[in-house]
């Protein structure tokens, strides 16, 4: 049975027609001189060197609908750059690589935490920039975003991800991702046995809030694939850290109508690289991305009226336990009934981490409730520093011409 239920507050866009992706991708050409494409590419070095982001790269070389590829690079050094732009210089768009780590960056980084504050380097750090560029070149009125790391990417991906935007009847202001996450086993334990059972346990000590009913009504709030106008990339704020996706939505509940949010269904399957729990540090692996997401969610709630005590968290905490646990029993019988390998140990152990990130998280913000702030929308920092865009677009470009 095809899947077409509606649910929740944010409208979903399914994937009933799976032969479609040609028609869908020769409207984007159509919608293209009226609504150019731009794809933002947030990568480090190492994903050149992996499995995923060479067939990446093939596959784009067969997208007509783009009109601009900015691949945000990290942790490279001018040898790796230069490797970096040779690998991509047969994509047939317009394409640049923003070299985080080269000097004219680090200046105009330098500029900004002097007018600002330092961030966080990351991928959110790294999303902002290429927004950055794209909207100083003021070519492309879509801005697209996806990983570097999909083994299973095919162009359908991005088609699906950039045609509720380009499509001007759609009306769409900001469109995310969501896809199954499942091989021999179910992956994608950070969104199911912790933010949608942190979600649902806040709602039943916090009552339904617009907020948390519009978080619920994701199907995958920790996709990294999204697309929004050139627009709303003006003026949302971005977190630096693993907060990124939950920071992203939250900023688009603030600044959008509900009616101009949508998800939709990219995929079939969906699988990327995969990241270490590390119970016992939290500066790492899954348990840093859970304390992340969690002080972004806590932060963003105060935001809204929410007052929180060391009471509260304690109680929050054994709300999440039960819906967790809840969570894993569905999971679990959902993965008998699909003859799929569940290791109910180790789904356990991870509650129990995701546990300990709660008490992590609420201490964290009971300490300094603001923390660091969030890298600022792109409307401040031009009115704060008027030439950043031409400086900008001056070292991307002198960058791109080394050789």
């Amino acid at each position: 049975m095809g899947d077409f239920f509606q649910n929740g507050v944010v409208t979903s866009l399914h994937r009933l027609n799976r032969n479609n992706e040609s028609l869908l991708a020769n409207k984007l050409v159509k919608y293209n001189s009226q609504r150019p494409v731009a794809l933002v590419l947030p990568a480090l070095f190492m994903e050149f060197t992996g499995e995923a982001f060479p067939k990446i790269v093939d596959e784009l070389t067969t997208v007509p609908y783009v009109t601009q590829v900015v691949l945000s690079l990290g942790k490279a050094n001018k040898e790796e750059f230069l490797f970096a732009k040779k690998f991509l210089s047969r994509l047939p768009q317009e394409t640049v690589i923003v070299w985080n780590d080269g000097p004219r960056m680090r200046e105009l980084y330098k500029k900004l935490e002097e007018e600002f504050y330092p961030w966080e380097s990351g991928k959110g750090l790294a999303a902002w920039i290429g927004y950055g560029y794209i909207l100083a070149c003021n070519k492309c009125d879509v801005i697209v975003c996806h990983d570097c790391d999909i083994l299973t990417y095919q162009r359908e991906i991005l088609t699906r991800l950039c045609y509720p935007i380009a499509n001007t009847q759609l009306n769409y202001e900001f469109c995310k991702g969501y896809y199954s996450r499942v091989t021999d086993r179910l992956h994608g334990r950070v969104t199911r046995l912790f933010v949608t059972p942190l979600i649902r346990a806040l709602m039943r000590i916090l009552g339904r809030t617009p907020f948390l009913v519009y978080l619920d009504s994701f199907r995958y709030p920790l996709a990294g694939e999204f697309a929004m106008t050139s627009e709303l990339a003006w003026r949302i704020r971005t977190p630096a850290d693993w907060g990124l996706e939950i920071g992203v939505l939250a900023e688009v509940y603030r600044t959008c109508a509900l009616r101009s949010i949508c998800q939709v269904d990219l995929a079939d399957n969906y699988e990327h690289k995969h990241q270490e729990l590390s119970p016992q540090d939290h500066s790492k692996g899954l348990l840093k991305m859970a304390v992340d997401i969690a002080k972004t969610l806590f932060r963003t709630l105060a935001s809204e009226g929410i007052v929180f005590s060391d009471g509260f968290f304690k109680t929050l905490k054994a709300a999440y336990v039960r819906e967790a646990q809840d969570a894993l029993r569905r999971y679990q019988n959902d993965s008998i009934i699909n003859s799929l390998y569940f290791d109910r140990h180790a789904e356990s152990l991870a509650i129990e981490a995701f546990s300990n990130g709660i008490t992590i998280a609420g201490k964290q913000i009971l300490e300094d409730p603001l923390g660091l702030p969030l890298i600022p929308n792109w409307s401040r920092v031009v009115s704060a520093i008027p030439d950043f865009f031409d400086n900008l677009k001056e070292a991307v470009e002198e960058d791109n011409k080394m050789s």
